[in-house]
């Protein structure tokens, strides 16, 4: 499995320490990697200042990880625990060979980073959410690789938000002088298909309508869904009426729109979202054309059901993803005494047919304890699914899977034992 730790500490040094002491630990241990190349690093935004000497320390005592990647987060995540609001950072020490990931940054975007031997199949993408056409940028980067699957997070931060990104030459070529702390853009590292991965999104919302098609839009406003007012449709399936406006409003507020292309199942056999729809917010009503402004430039044809968020919702499709992760995990030939047996153990230990290396969770940062309920809750149910696995991850400001970036989801990837 992939060494992984997490600390928190007031002083960063300190701090780096910690996370040392727990990474030579796991490294000495014969169920971890001895000596990876990779390591996926990220930081709370209290760290943000401090950002190159922790790299710098991380590098100077693990010399053999030759490239880091990583970012900054309001919060950070790891295997059933997450840190918000304290100074913290966690690490995942990657186990793959140079032949099957490459680094990269906006200062040398994948297309030209060296490739010799290498044909990018995915990538994990970190992302300023201030950098003009983010978005159109991301689905640009996810064209240049074979499956045009990729997966990560926009930076989060209370003030100056940085990534990091380090190649085995000591710098991603075009830094200049920049030791791998970067500002703005977007970096991350690409992989080979030879890197064994299973990927999910969970939307965390409940459908309270049905799916309906637009019939007609302007821009961001919905005119018609099945050929009437969208307006009307809404104050319906909503329950509501503009005669009583405050209660209205107040319900307008608490609902959402999945959207997806016309030829997409929006609901899954679970009654929840599937990966392709988009959830966005209602930003306004228009009386007038009895129609509904929305955050999404609309086409007609497209499908859209109306939704909320809420701790159950979220609970129940997180576990639900988790579930499907585990699900295509688990070898079918595997015997029932077997899983039976191993249901009756500790969480601790770790699953013996999964295969599971490590995994990476990106949440978005108006999720965790709060919208759970509890603190960690959120990584505590990830932990209920997958079992103790090594897991780092942040909480970001839009969250990024397929070829778009998605708002209030998580996004988890699963490294795992390629196929003999």
């Amino acid at each position: 499995m992939f060494p992984f730790a997490h600390a928190t500490h007031p002083d960063s040094a300190q701090c780096c320490e910690l996370v040392l002491a727990q990474l030579r630990g796991h490294m000495a241990s014969a169920h971890y990697a001895s000596s990876p190349s990779l390591g996926l690093l990220y930081i709370t935004d209290h760290y943000a200042p401090r950002a190159q000497d922790i790299l710098d320390h991380l590098g100077a005592e693990l010399p053999w990880v030759t490239d880091w990647v990583g970012t900054t987060g309001v919060g950070i995540a790891a295997n059933n625990v997450e840190y918000f609001d304290e100074p913290a950072m966690c690490v995942m020490l990657c186990d793959l060979t140079i032949d099957q990931y490459r680094v990269f940054s906006g200062v040398s975007p994948l297309s030209a980073v060296e490739m010799t031997g290498f044909e990018p199949h995915t990538a994990l993408i970190h992302a300023d959410g201030q950098t003009a056409d983010v978005a159109d940028l991301i689905e640009e980067l996810a064209q240049r690789t074979q499956s045009g699957y990729v997966f990560g997070g926009l930076s989060s931060s209370r003030g100056s938000a940085h990534q990091f990104a380090l190649s085995s030459s000591g710098n991603v070529q075009g830094q200049g002088l920049q030791r791998g702390v970067l500002s703005g853009g977007l970096s991350g590292v690409a992989f080979a298909q030879s890197v064994a991965m299973v990927s999910r999104v969970t939307q965390g919302c409940s459908p309270v309508s049905k799916v309906r098609t637009i019939t007609a839009c302007e821009g961001h406003v919905v005119l018609m869904l099945d050929g009437e007012p969208a307006l009307d449709v809404l104050l319906r399936d909503l329950g509501v009426s503009l005669e009583q406006p405050r209660a209205a409003i107040a319900k307008v507020q608490q609902t959402l729109v999945g959207i997806s292309a016309g030829d997409v199942h929006a609901l899954g056999k679970s009654g929840h979202f599937e990966e392709a729809v988009m959830v966005r917010h209602i930003i306004g009503l228009d009386p007038a054309k009895r129609g509904i402004a929305v955050a999404q430039a609309l086409s007609v044809g497209q499908s859209l059901t109306f939704c909320e968020r809420n701790a159950q919702a979220a609970k129940a499709d997180l576990m639900r993803m988790g579930t499907q992760i585990r699900d295509s995990l688990e070898p079918e030939d595997w015997p029932q005494e077997v899983q039976e047996a191993w249901v009756q153990t500790e969480l601790s230990q770790p699953h013996p047919a999964r295969k599971v290396l490590g995994a990476i969770y990106i949440s978005c940062a108006g999720r965790g304890g709060p919208h759970f309920g509890a603190p960690s809750a959120e990584l505590q149910c990830l932990r209920r699914a997958l079992g103790d696995v090594p897991l780092v991850g942040f909480f970001a400001g839009g969250e990024i899977a397929h070829q778009n970036l998605y708002g209030y989801t998580g996004v988890l990837t699963v490294f795992t034992q390629a196929q003999a």
